[in-house]
């Protein structure tokens, strides 16, 4: 069963910008990874902090059945690594750990942020994290008695303002036949629900240029940015 892997810095942050991919995976029988380094619960959680008599515990405790939610109905296997947020701050070890959930899940292919978002530092760390792991993924001398990983593509999805991080897509994914569960999986994420609306609108959006960019009616899309060069066989592949 081929899979694939998502590297995200918060709760959220896969089901508003990879949602779509991953369901659309899922139910064509991928096996779906999702590994979220916090659940965003200082700097993502507004709506629950302005409750009085809010801790720090009750946020987890809500995130995490909120996150677990979303994950389900996309279909994706779920990984909360439990760091803070705001500030984030990741050890070697995590980074280890990641490179070896990598060689376990030996995706096809791997989403995460991208780097350049002057707006969110944890997504610039997951960035250049999710990198890392990948490239000491393939390293012979790493874990040697496990067999190294393949290089992969690595999709860097959507940062909040596109225009001013340096961020241009290149890849349009059709997510016409899965969008009502991603909306769905929008609608458990309660703690952030002023987004529901804005990542909608992303998604018609994007939905537009891939039908301008194909000629293929398209209302629904997710847009990407590839961190490495594609290797064809033909320009068909393209």
């Amino acid at each position: 069963m081929p899979s694939g892997l998502v590297i995200s810095a918060h709760a959220a942050d896969f089901v508003w910008r990879s949602g779509g991919a991953i369901a659309l995976h899922a139910r064509e029988g991928w096996d779906m990874h999702v590994v979220c380094l916090s659940l965003g619960a200082r700097g993502e959680s507004a709506k629950l902090w302005r409750q009085d008599g809010m801790t720090l515990d009750r946020v987890n405790a809500e995130r995490t059945d909120e996150t677990r939610r979303a994950a389900d109905v996309l279909g994706a296997n779920l990984r909360l690594l439990g760091h803070l947020d705001y500030p984030m701050r990741i050890t070697e070890d995590t980074i280890l750990q990641l490179a070896d959930i990598i060689r376990e899940v030996a995706p096809s292919f791997i989403l995460s942020h991208a780097p350049g978002d002057p707006w969110n530092f944890d997504h610039e760390l997951t960035s250049r994290v999710a990198q890392e792991a990948q490239i000491i993924s393939q390293a012979k001398g790493h874990n040697p008695q496990v067999p190294s990983a393949k290089a992969v593509p690595i999709l860097m999805y959507e940062p909040h303002q596109p225009e001013n991080s340096g961020w241009k897509p290149d890849v349009y994914l059709n997510i016409d036949p899965v969008f009502d569960l991603k909306r769905k999986a929008f609608e458990c994420m309660d703690a952030q629900e002023w987004l529901w609306e804005y990542h909608t609108r992303v998604a018609l959006q994007r939905g537009n240029q891939a039908w301008l960019n194909s000629g293929t009616r398209i209302t629904h899309a997710e847009a990407y940015q590839t961190l490495f060069p594609r290797v064809v066989s033909s320009f068909p592949e393209i």
